[in-house]
């Protein structure tokens, strides 16, 4: 698999685990990265740390197991540098919520700026900025 198809599938793969409240999924994904959020004092590093950052902050739905969000990654723009074996990525995100006493709704829009490094032949994040720009009604999404 080409280097941009690998890395489009981690940044798909977040999107897909968040959504089905895998946050141990999540984490695995970090295993050897670190989440940091714009304008705040927010870094979380590994595969300990970063899940349980998910589970104090993303409220799990008890009637489905899952966030009932829907995160949508546009826009993406991946940069690879082959001599270095690392990568740069940026998209945006949309992350859609419909629960009881919810309409369908976007609650949150920004954007991801990834970094990646190639390591035994596979590529895993070893870093995701989060930029957000947009809020709606997070009360059903964060605790």
């Amino acid at each position: 698999m080409d280097a941009e198809r690998a890395i489009t599938n981690l940044i798909f793969a977040y999107a897909e685990r968040i959504d089905a409240g895998d946050y141990e999924g999540v984490a695995d994904l970090f295993a050897a990265g670190r989440i940091t959020a714009e304008g705040t004092d927010t870094v979380r590093s590994g595969r300990d740390e970063i899940l349980a950052m998910y589970r104090q902050t993303t409220r799990i739905h008890e009637d489905t197991g899952t966030p009932r969000t829907k995160h949508v990654t546009t826009n993406l723009i991946i940069d690879v540098d082959d001599e270095s074996d690392t990568a740069r990525a940026r998209s945006y995100f949309t992350v859609l919520q419909a629960a009881p006493g919810l309409d369908l709704q976007p609650v949150i829009a920004g954007r991801y700026h990834d970094r990646f490094e190639r390591s035994h032949g596979s590529w895993c994040f070893t870093e995701r900025h989060i930029i957000c720009d947009l809020f709606g009604d997070l009360s059903h999404h964060l605790l």
